[in-house]
C-alpha cells in the first residue's frame, strides 16, 4: 500500500524510521498528472533505492503570469492509483502554504547563466522557481538519489549544477525519454493537443530523428544540423520558439563544428501547448 503524506514533518518522520531500519531513499518529484514518462522515472528509482518516495507538488514559482498554473492538470487520487500499481513507497502530496507558509518563499536559489538561456528567454523565472522548490525537497527529504527525466535537458542540468555547486550528495539520475507510438514525448500538456494539433506535434520528435541519422552519417556542422531540424518544422506549419545546439553539461553553444557529444534542444507552441524536445548526438 502506498502511504500519502500531506505534511512535511510526516514524511520525515517516515523517512526517519526507513533510514533506521537501514533503508536508502529516492525521490521522483513531479507536479502530478502522471503518465507513462513519470512512471519510467518511478521504476528507474525503485531500482536504486529501497525507498521511493514521490513528491507531486503543482509549484507556483516556477509558473509566470500568463502561465496555465489554474488549469494545470491534477488528479492526485488517480496518480496515486498508478503509483500503488507499481508498489511505491510513499507519496508526499503537500499543500501550497505547507510549502510556502505565510506566501511564496523570500528565499530563491538561482543557477546562474545556465536559467537564462534556451526556455529561460521566454521564461525568465521559471528556473528560478524549479531549483527552490527542488531544493526544498531535497532538504525535506534528504534522498540518496533522485529521478528527473531527460525530456527537460534543460532542467536536468540545472539540478545536476545546484546539487554539485551547493554539496547536496545526491545522486542525480536522468532517464530517456518515453515517447508515444507516434514519436511525440510524453507530457502532462499533451493532453491539451486536438488530433490536429497532435499530428502536427509529431514533427518534433520527426525534425530531431532527422538530425541525429544525419550525424549518425558523419554530419557535424552545428548549424547544419540546427537548419535541418528548423526546415521539418517549418515544412510541418510551426514555429519555434527556439531550436538550439548546446553543451550538454553547460548549455553552452556548441562549437560550430561538434567536438563531442551536444543536445539539440527545441520548444514549439502547437496549439493551446508549449512543448519540448530533445535529442543527444553522441553519447556513449
Amino acid at each position: 500500500m502506498t502511504l500519502v503524506f500531506h505534511s512535511i514533518a510526516e514524511v520525515q518522520q517516515w523517512v526517519g524510521e526507513a533510514r533506521n531500519q537501514g533503508g536508502t531513499v529516492a525521490l521522483v518529484p513531479t507536479m502530478g498528472s502522471l503518465h507513462e514518462g513519470h512512471l519510467a522515472l518511478v521504476r528507474e528509482a525503485q531500482q536504486r533505492a529501497s525507498h521511493v518516495v514521490v513528491s507531486i507538488f503543482v509549484n507556483p514559482l516556477q509558473f509566470g503570469p500568463a502561465e496555465d498554473l489554474k488549469n494545470y492538470p491534477r488528479d492526485l487520487s488517480g496518480d496515486v492509483a498508478r503509483l500503488s500499481h507499481l508498489g511505491t513507497s510513499a507519496v508526499f502530496a503537500p499543500g501550497v502554504e505547507e510549502m510556502y507558509p505565510g506566501g511564496p518563499s523570500a528565499t530563491r536559489v538561482t543557477v546562474e547563466g545556465m536559467s537564462g538561456v534556451l526556455c529561460g528567454r521566454t521564461r525568465p523565472t521559471h528556473f528560478q522557481g524549479v531549483t527552490t522548490v527542488v531544493a526544498k525537497l531535497f532538504h525535506i527529504v534528504r534522498p540518496d538519489v533522485a529521478v528527473f527525466g531527460e525530456k527537460d535537458w534543460q532542467q536536468l542540468a540545472i539540478i545536476r549544477r545546484m546539487v554539485r555547486d551547493l554539496n547536496f550528495g545526491i545522486d542525480i539520475v536522468g532517464v530517456p525519454i518515453v515517447r508515444e507510438s507516434s514519436g511525440l514525448a510524453r507530457s502532462s500538456r499533451n493532453q491539451y493537443l486536438t488530433a490536429e494539433d497532435r499530428s502536427r506535434a509529431q514533427a518534433l520528435s520527426r525534425a530531431l530523428e532527422g538530425a541525429r541519422v544525419a550525424y549518425l552519417e558523419g554530419e557535424r556542422r552545428r548549424e547544419v544540423l540546427r537548419s535541418c531540424v528548423l526546415q521539418t518544422l517549418r515544412d510541418a506549419g510551426l514555429n519555434p520558439e527556439y531550436v538550439e545546439v548546446v553543451e550538454p553539461e553547460t548549455l553552452e553553444q556548441s562549437p560550430e563544428a561538434l567536438r563531442g557529444p551536444a543536445v539539440i534542444a527545441l520548444a514549439v507552441r502547437v496549439g493551446a501547448a508549449r512543448l519540448i524536445d530533445n535529442v543527444i548526438l553522441g553519447r556513449s
